[in-house]
């Protein structure tokens, strides 16, 4: 049994894992961390990660990037893994990230669904392909109309993870608005769409003459990304220091 701490258990995606995990044998939540109270928990909810005594084999963090650089001392401090999923992580957060992951084990990636991560390694294999035959290559994400950033984080990981393949030769295009040209052979092309209450969708196309492939992601709720949490803090369990990413929790399935 791999006992978890949660942080961010009273927000939205803890909520999310928290059910998740009440239906896994596998796998429970010994203790919570939110600065939100009043929620009722089957386990301890502590105000901060530094109030937190309780034993764990690793942490999941959906939490406030502003409680970053705590969790992370505290993990090195405890040697206790740490599945990182919050996002809007400055440099200087990110800095810290690579140091923690000198002493203790941080798996941190762009999107936790499994699927976006097996398309990931699809599109390695598919870009020697079609991006060698000449192919266009563009990509597009939608989104609920709440998001701030735009392109997604998960878009720019397709992007890169077409452009690595080919020896990153690639460059990437937001805005044709203010351009007349046609495109060039080395660009990849991204658009944004946000709207409505889309939780998430991502399409990577390549256009070649007289044919057209199209791999496409489609999250219908936000429990895609919380099962791919859990599946993460089992893998991470018990790992040594270090940088994993879910292309590792893939390939250990």
């Amino acid at each position: 049994m791999v006992k978890v701490i949660l942080h961010g258990s009273n927000g939205h995606m803890g909520r999310i894992i928290d059910s998740l995990i009440a239906e896994d044998p596998e796998i429970e939540i010994v203790a919570g961390v939110d600065r939100v109270s009043g929620a009722v928990n089957p386990y301890p909810v502590f105000s901060s990660i530094e109030n937190c005594e309780v034993q764990a084999d690793v942490i999941i963090d959906f939490a406030n990037a502003s409680a970053e650089d705590a969790l992370l001392d505290y993990c090195v401090t405890k040697r206790i893994p740490l599945v990182l999923c919050t996002t809007g992580l400055s440099e200087a957060q990110l800095d810290h990230v690579r140091e923690a992951e000198k002493h203790v084990a941080v798996l941190k990636s762009a999107n936790m669904s499994l699927g976006i991560n097996t398309l990931i390694d699809l599109l390695h294999r598919a870009s020697d392909v079609f991006c060698r035959a000449g192919f266009d290559v563009e990509i597009v994400e939608k989104h609920h109309r709440r998001k701030l950033d735009a392109p997604s984080g998960t878009a720019i990981a397709l992007a890169d993870a077409v452009n690595e393949s080919q020896g990153n030769v690639y460059h990437y295009v937001y805005d044709r608005s203010q351009r007349r040209q046609a495109r060039d052979d080395k660009e990849i092309g991204i658009s944004a769409v946000r709207g409505g209450s889309i939780v998430g969708e991502h399409e990577v196309i390549f256009a070649g003459m007289d044919e057209l492939i199209t791999f496409r992601h489609t999250a219908y709720s936000r429990a895609v990304f919380g099962k791919g949490a859990i599946e993460a803090a089992k893998f991470l369990a018990g790992k040594g220091a270090g940088h994993y990413d879910m292309a590792d929790v893939i390939a250990a399935d």
